[in-house]
């Protein structure tokens, strides 16, 4: 009768634990206030309401009113807006988020333990401030981040004393509470003792007696916190150790004080493992909390580059002030060894500055009038005296920090899986730990009722979802700053888990496999007898750099650049139009001046002197320099010889991923000649060559088509609409804000070798991450039906709480040593992996608009002149049939746009054009342009940016 009212009592407990801890809780519905949808939050164990509704479209002001201390709830974390906001014990702190589209938006505490969900229903329509934007929401200056970190550390201190104070207590109480009750196991021992001291001294009361002080004071952070957690239906590690020590502190108090309530054998106490239980608890808190401190250590020396004070120019004196006081546009002194307080540029003085602490770059940097230089960086040699341009929380430094907390705190997806096995992992284990005590008073050994309590408390106490929740984030925030250190800022944890499946690596070459300083190393202009051999007089030049002038292209730079070098006068020009991958176009003092590549420029050519100028252009690409042909009037006058050379680096850092098995691509505009040169110096295996920069995304698209993950390597606004569609897009940190901002990783340095790094450290973090969540569950997975007692019918061995809950202390804390081992990461060092994907087939390098495929052996031969690419294993396919397996492939994604689409609009002329029976199309940044004759396609290729909005 009795096991039948233990089995139904087990039932009805079970049905309501899952009914408590899992259905549905009722979600807060957010109040409007002039416009404004405000809640409060209460912090507490937990979050009160952990569910919010807010409306789609208005903006939403969150209160969190914090009242505890500690670290578990001294942040809240929207990963999924890039929002992480500290909050201070005992205040309140308002998080203004931007109208958001409905969704759902999780948040959580800093260690993943407290959870709640911001639900955003309804049709409204996100205002000008996005999603994407929501960080820039909360963006801080440097001061606020240095308070708030100064905040942290402080909490963070006051924590690990108070850990360390209860730790104390709990030894001096434990120990002697060991001592008197697993003495007297030891015959001889127990015998001494039982005849040398008085029979209280071994009784349950002085067990007792030493219990309370640990089970009331020491543990009372614990009790606290787990039964919040249980209020708040959220149960965590705490409140699995609050049970199992409540139960067993309870189950010895009866034996204590009512001990005939129980049969004879079942009268042993258990405060010995209550007291050892909470001690080992708060020594595993007290060490993980100063290891988990290690993994901000990036943050806080980054925080701490910045100069306090500087020497401003005021009144013609150098004047010191603080930092916060900069404006844009002051003049700023630095002295040998000081440190360079924000952005500006260099109007006086020349200097070597260290910037390694920004870009990772061990060398420093000669710098001299115009220069750029950028605050936290060090000054080594003479005085520099420069003009702020960035100052406060528009300062490099600042961004850095921004963007590494925005990563840290971000989820990698791999962390989804484990979120959800934590969500149901207390629950489950609660159940586990009531069915383990049901089984061994059904079926156990004498006393089943004081077996079935000992193993459900060791199932209570060795089970950890601490672990679980701390194998991702701990990983990611080690990894995001060790990178910072090098020079490589991850955008987001998602990045770093991309990087990790990255198998095809597409370089720019512009800027990014050379150096991006072209400059003219030979103009050869049209002699008298037809030609190209004569020099160019200084009206032609002059004329040829004022159409070049108002190009920001580096090719276009080196023409200027040659006519200042003669020291002339550039004229303005009247009309100026650019054509991306094409030329230029002016009106100068009367005169028609095309420049650009030979296709560009024949449109606009009466005479026939074209022929003659591209066998000038053929010499000089085969010497790697990039030919640019000009025009003036319709005539040819001159072909440019402009060459960039390639980074040093350049080499290493492909030989270094081919060596990894990552496949290396060389996409450029340039002619296939000049191209094949520069990939042959470097080493490249395959190049795309003529591609105009709205190909460059088809390429990726290609690649993606085929099964690849591809990486875009770029610096350029042209570069920015490839970055959006490879898997993962690395920018430069010397290229443009649009190509960064387009950008998964930004490589500080812009060496070639830090894409390595990015890489190698991905992998290391993946492989961290997958060997913590492999011990988390492992651990629970083995040690739970070890505590439960499957481990007795064989060998008759039962888990003693004790060592259960120094399992559970030392598990959490085996992950945090893990995730710290990242921190001995090296730049360079050996690799752990290599990638295994199928060879690259030059079908996928062709871009989808008469893009010319070359594939080398990166030592000066072509595959077909007898020797194989290692890249592509023997695989290489000749380059009139890649072009018909690529034409098929575009063919077929073309036709497929076709059948989905209804009609179009020719954007030139405005008429209504039926996809399937246009005159024309072209693909224009991954769309396709429909027209309804050929003329309009013509126009449109002149100058495609007019026409569709970027």
């Amino acid at each position: 009768m009795a096991t039948a009212g233990i089995i139904v009592a087990a039932a009805l407990l079970s049905a309501l634990l899952l009914w408590y801890f899992l259905a549905p809780r009722r979600a807060a519905r957010a109040d409007a206030v002039d416009g404004v949808q405000r809640v409060r939050i209460a912090v507490k164990g937990g979050y009160d309401p952990g569910d919010v509704v807010v409306r789609a479209g208005v903006p939403t002001l969150i209160d969190f009113d914090r009242r505890e201390g500690g670290e578990c709830s001294s942040h809240v974390v929207f990963a999924d807006l890039g929002v992480d906001v500290a909050l201070p014990a005992f205040a309140h702190t308002e998080l203004r988020l931007p109208a958001l589209p409905a969704g759902e938006y999780p948040f959580a505490c800093g260690m993943n333990m407290l959870h709640g969900m911001l639900r955003v229903e309804g049709d409204g329509v996100a205002g000008a401030t996005t999603v994407a934007a929501a960080p820039a929401a909360v963006a801080e200056s440097d001061d606020v981040l240095r308070a708030r970190q100064r905040a942290e550390d402080l909490d963070r201190v006051h924590e690990i004393h108070a850990l360390t104070r209860r730790l104390v207590v709990a030894v001096v109480f434990t120990v002697p509470l060991l001592l008197v009750a697993m003495l007297p196991m030891i015959p001889s021992v127990g015998a001494w003792m039982r005849d040398a001291l008085p029979a209280w001294a071994l009784g349950p009361w002085l067990q007792l007696a030493l219990t309370i002080p640990v089970m009331a004071y020491c543990g009372w952070p614990v009790h606290r916190t787990g039964w919040l957690a249980i209020a708040h239906r959220a149960p965590e590690m705490n409140s699995l150790v609050t049970l199992g020590t409540i139960a067993a502190f309870g189950y010895s108090l009866v034996v204590t004080v009512w001990p005939d309530l129980l049969p004879a054998a079942a009268r042993a106490p258990y405060y010995e493992a209550v007291g050892t239980i909470i001690t080992l608890m708060i020594l595993g808190q007290l060490l993980e909390a100063k290891a988990r401190a290690g993994t901000g250590d990036a943050i806080r020396e980054l925080i701490g580059l910045r100069p306090d004070t500087a020497l401003v120019i005021r009144d013609g004196r150098p004047t010191s002030v603080p930092t916060a006081d900069i404006v844009v546009g002051d003049v700023v002194e630095v002295r040998l060894g000081e440190r360079l307080p924000v952005d500006g540029v260099v109007v006086s003085g020349s200097s070597a500055v260290d910037e390694s602490m920004i870009t990772g770059e061990s060398l420093p940097v000669a710098k001299t009038v115009g220069d750029p230089v950028t605050g936290a960086t060090t000054n080594t040699t003479g005085a520099l005296r420069y003009r702020a341009t960035r100052v406060g929380a528009d300062t490099t430094l600042s961004g850095i920090i921004r963007l590494v907390r925005a990563a840290q705190t971000s989820k990698a997806p791999i962390q989804r899986m484990a979120d959800k096995v934590a969500g149901v992992f207390v629950p489950a284990v609660v159940l586990v730990a009531i069915w383990t005590f049901v089984v061994w008073w059904c079926v156990g050994v004498p006393p089943r009722g004081l077996y079935g309590l000992i193993c459900a408390i060791c199932v209570l106490v060795i089970a950890c979802p601490c672990a679980l929740g701390l194998a991702t984030p701990l990983s990611i925030t080690t990894a995001t700053g060790r990178g910072a250190r090098h020079g490589v800022l991850y955008r987001n944890a998602e990045a770093l888990e991309t990087a990790a499946k990255i198998d095809v690596v597409v370089f720019d070459k512009t800027g990014t496999i050379t150096r991006g300083e072209p400059h003219v190393v030979r103009i050869a202009a049209l002699g008298a007898d037809g030609a190209f051999d004569a020099a160019i007089d200084d009206m032609t030049l002059a004329a040829i750099a004022a159409a070049e002038a108002k190009s920001e292209h580096p090719l276009a730079r080196a023409v200027v650049e040659a006519a200042r070098a003669r020291h002339l006068d550039i004229p303005e020009c009247l009309t100026f139009v650019a054509v991306p991958g094409g030329g230029v176009r002016a009106d100068v003092d009367g005169h028609e001046v095309v420049v650009g590549s030979d296709r560009f420029v024949e449109d606009g050519v009466t005479d026939g002197g074209l022929r003659q100028a591209r066998e000038t252009m053929r010499l000089a690409a085969q010497d790697g320099a990039t030919p640019v042909i000009a025009a003036v009037d319709g005539r040819v006058v001159a072909v440019f010889a402009i060459r960039d050379t390639i980074k040093d680096d350049a080499r290493a850092a492909v030989d270094a991923l081919r060596s990894r098995g990552i496949g290396v691509v060389m996409l450029t505009g340039d002619n296939h000649v000049t191209a094949d040169a520069i990939a042959r110096e470097a080493g490249i295996g395959h190049v795309v060559a003529d591609v105009r920069p709205e190909d460059k995304e088809s390429v990726i698209l290609a690649l993606q088509r085929q099964g690849r993950h591809v990486a875009m390597v770029g610096d350029g606004i042209n570069d920015a609409p490839a970055l959006a569609r490879a898997d993962l897009g690395m920018a430069m940190g010397t290229g443009t804000d649009v190509a960064i901002e387009s950008a998964d990783v930004t490589l500080m340095n812009g060496s070639l070798t830090s894409v390595v790094t990015a890489l190698d450290l991905a992998h290391a973090t993946m492989r961290n991450i997958r060997q913590n969540l492999g011990f988390a569950l492992g651990y629970n997975g083995l040690g739970i039906p070890v505590a439960a007692g499957v481990l007795y019918p064989l060998w008759h061995v039962l888990l003693n709480p004790m060592i259960a809950g120094a399992a559970m202390a030392f598990s959490s804390l085996s992950v945090v040593l893990n995730a710290n081992r990242l921190r001995r990461f090296v730049p360079g060092g050996a690799h752990r992996y290599a990638m295994h994907a199928a060879p690259i087939e030059e079908s996928t390098l062709e871009a989808s608009l008469g893009g010319a495929c070359r594939v080398h052996n990166g030592d000066g031969t072509r595959n077909g002149d007898g020797i194989r690419d290692t890249a592509t294993k023997g695989h290489a396919m000749a380059d009139d049939t890649a072009e018909e397996i690529l034409e098929d492939a575009i063919n077929e994604q073309l036709r497929q746009e076709e059948a989905d689409a209804e009609d179009v609009i020719d954007p030139v002329c405005g008429m209504t054009v039926d996809p399937k029976t246009a005159a024309a199309k072209r693909v224009w940044r991954g769309r396709t342009i429909y027209f309804c004759n050929p003329h309009c396609a013509e126009v449109f290729d002149s100058n495609p940016s007019n026409y569709v909005d970027d």
